[in-house]
């Protein structure tokens, strides 16, 4: 059965039990998302490629600039990323910090001349590999909502039992694992040296983990304490892909326009293995501890792990990219991408998921972002910079209640640098993004979710060389 029914379900089990991790509604929009890595250069930009092509990563957002190369050449970048979360809780605040460093991109392009026509001039073969989706996250949650969940012992041989319905704390830990990888292959060319046109198939695999862990501390009216450890776990895989055509055109040689499709990504098999399956009327590895006894209640303790898997598909939001850019010469450039995303049009299939694609069609919206970016070259010097607006597909900005959790807009910055040595270049930049977003780890009940603050900030560095 899916987490959603299990949720309405553990509300009529013995003991208290709940589904703190994400719905599968929350799961379909976290894969639909884009961390826009790609090369220093890209990053630098803020990814506002769409017109200019020249760069391996822009196969990401239109195939067509695979053509405007004119050699062909190889890149790898390495990315460092230190992420912040400070989660508030009834007043009060943690933050964690971590580090992760990766390979987040590396890719080639081939251009070869056309002998066969002189209207289409160049022809160009892209292959790119990136990290779309980067999920390793964690943060603690640490409080007190004054209400208690776990209210009983369930080894209490007491007639009438304990009841430990004072809620004295509660701690949650979440963390997020994996990646979404992306491999694209690309080709375009270039008529009458004006328009460009590009088509690329892009090729995913998905890997996700997530690990939470809620703590209680409550009491009774004598002052017996109750320690409740509840556990969850989600493990997901799956592969799909997606289509990606475009074209640029050069209106004038100072100004060109550009617009590209991203059809929506097919996953036709997630594979989810869950232990949010009923033990013993939990939801999930449950230990509890009470000062009164000194047995420890542990519904894994015979070394039984139930779980569930689930075999499922989605396809995630289609994309419109429309994009200009004004260039000067060999002295610098400004780039424009809007990008209509088409969230509403995301759909689970393989069982029942209708609540959940009646979410997706009354519960988010689709979302309009904008990416700015300039370059400025001194010689064999770039310098670089770059802003952009992410809309959240909630409405109205504000929390779902049938979402675990619900995202802010995101805003960021970029800038960065590069020196061309002629055969190869080296390139360094540095972006950071953030936004607010809301955990209910409670759903179901009266009590108000963690407010997360996360900032993002992203260290990349690439190599260029000419093959």
């Amino acid at each position: 059965m899916k987490r959603f029914i299990i949720t309405i379900t553990l509300l009529t089990t013995t003991f208290l039990s709940f589904s703190q991790s994400l719905e599968y509604q929350d799961l379909a929009i976290l894969f639909s998302q884009n961390d826009n890595n790609g090369s220093a250069r890209f990053t630098a930009m803020s990814a506002a490629f769409g017109a200019l092509g020249g760069d391996i990563s822009s196969i990401n957002v239109n195939p067509a600039g695979l053509s405007v190369f004119k050699n062909s050449t190889f890149s790898g970048t390495f990315n460092s990323r230190n992420s912040e979360i400070t989660s508030n809780y009834y007043g009060n605040s943690n933050t964690n910090q971590d580090q992760f460093i990766n390979i987040s991109h590396a890719g080639a392009v081939l251009v070869f001349d056309s002998a066969y026509s002189k209207d289409w001039s160049k022809f160009a073969i892209g292959f790119s590999y990136r990290i779309k989706k980067d999920f390793n996250d964690l943060f603690l949650s640490e409080g007190n909502s004054n209400r208690a969940t776990f209210t009983e012992y369930p080894l209490d041989t007491n007639d009438p039992t304990f009841v430990y319905d004072i809620a004295d704390k509660q701690r949650y830990v979440n963390t997020n694992s994996g990646e979404l990888s992306e491999l694209n292959v690309g080709f375009s060319s270039i008529h009458q040296n004006k328009l460009h046109v590009g088509l690329s198939l892009n090729f995913y695999d998905l890997n996700f983990t997530q690990r939470s862990t809620l703590t209680e501390f409550n009491s009774d009216a004598n002052g017996n304490q109750l320690d409740a450890n509840f556990y969850q776990e989600n493990y997901t895989t799956g592969a799909g892909f997606s289509l990606n055509a475009g074209f640029i055109y050069k209106a004038h040689q100072n100004f060109r326009f550009g617009l590209a499709y991203q059809t929506p990504t097919w996953y036709t098999e997630i594979a989810e293995e869950s232990n949010i399956i009923n033990n013993d009327g939990f939801f999930g590895d449950t230990e509890i501890i009470v000062s009164n006894d000194n047995l420890i209640y542990d519904n894994t303790s015979g070394g039984f792990f139930p779980s569930q898997g689930l075999i499922y598909r989605l396809k995630t939001p289609s994309q419109l990219t429309a994009s200009a850019a004004l260039i000067f010469g060999k002295n610098g450039l400004l780039s424009i991408d809007y990008v209509s995303k088409n969230y509403k049009n995301i759909k689970l299939s393989g069982d029942d998921f209708s609540v959940e694609n009646q979410f997706f069609q009354n519960g988010i919206k689709n979302t309009h972002n904008v990416r700015l970016g300039t370059e400025w070259r001194f010689d064999r010097l770039s310098i670089r910079g770059g802003l952009s607006k992410k809309q959240t597909p909630n409405l109205n900005n504000i929390l779902n209640e049938d979402s675990i959790v619900n995202y802010s807009d995101a805003e960021g910055y970029s800038f960065g640098a590069g020196y061309n040595f002629g055969n190869f270049k080296l390139d360094f930049a540095y972006s950071d993004n953030n936004r607010t977003a809301t955990y209910n780890m409670y759903p179901g009940f009266n009590v108000n979710p963690s407010n997360l603050t996360i900032d993002n900030k992203i260290f990349t560095a690439t190599v260029t060389l000419d093959l």
